[in-house]
């Protein structure tokens, strides 16, 4: 079965190291503050000033004057710091950030990024992604598979505007987890339930599919 948006969250948390500072996007990328492992220091960072983002607030906790970049209410762990936004993204354009958990439209597998407007949509701007594509390094992009008429993301070329350019590297949607290299996407993990032929069929770009590919393993 595709994973639930928990469950991604959930494999996004397995990539956090140990003091790493994190920028978690809209979306997705924000239920990961709900999964950090215990055994591990991690700083959240929020582009709108809040560097040490905690998981999100019990109704007990909720603080309207608390929120990340999508406006949600979040709380803040020992040692935070709340700044400006201007300082946050010097933060991101310094390179300052050592993983960004990103959502998108579409990924193609020379690592392009198309996240942030959909012609003849509604536009919201693009907010930081652009930043954050052009200051980090390491980046992981969280999306479906394919379209809710199954016409797929994970594209040759990406055929919306892009936000960056050669800069994802990794990728997990809710069929599996693939590294994108040398023009191809390297299918790494796949979806508890979800066959190879699946993500085959599904995957429009160039796909690498090595003789074992695993499941992932959630706990009970």
């Amino acid at each position: 079965m595709a994973l639930t948006r928990e469950q991604m969250a959930m494999r996004v948390a397995r990539e956090l190291e140990d003091g790493f500072y994190v920028n978690l996007g809209i979306g997705i990328p924000t239920l990961v503050a709900n999964y950090v492992p215990d055994d591990i220091d991690v700083m959240l960072q929020s582009e709108n000033g809040l560097l040490g983002m905690g998981r999100f607030p019990t109704e007990e906790e909720v603080d309207p004057d608390m929120i990340n970049a999508g406006k949600q209410t979040v709380t803040a762990r020992p040692g935070a710091a709340i700044f400006s936004s201007a300082e946050s993204f010097a933060m991101i354009r310094g390179g300052h950030v050592d993983l960004t958990v990103l959502g998108a439209f579409e990924v193609d597998q020379n690592g392009n990024i198309a996240s942030w407007m959909i012609p003849g949509k509604l536009i919201k701007g693009m907010g930081g992604a652009m930043d954050l594509v052009a200051g980090a390094e390491n980046i992981i992009c969280t999306m479906t598979h394919a379209s809710k008429h199954g016409e797929s993301k994970l594209l040759e070329s990406c055929n919306l505007p892009l936000t960056g350019a050669g800069c994802i590297n990794r990728v997990l949607t809710d069929l599996a987890y693939l590294e994108i290299k040398d023009g191809a996407f390297i299918l790494k993990e796949r979806a508890p339930g979800v066959s190879v032929e699946e993500i085959k069929e599904k995957t429009a770009g160039k796909l690498i599919v090595p003789e074992h590919v695993p499941e992932m393993v959630f706990a009970e």
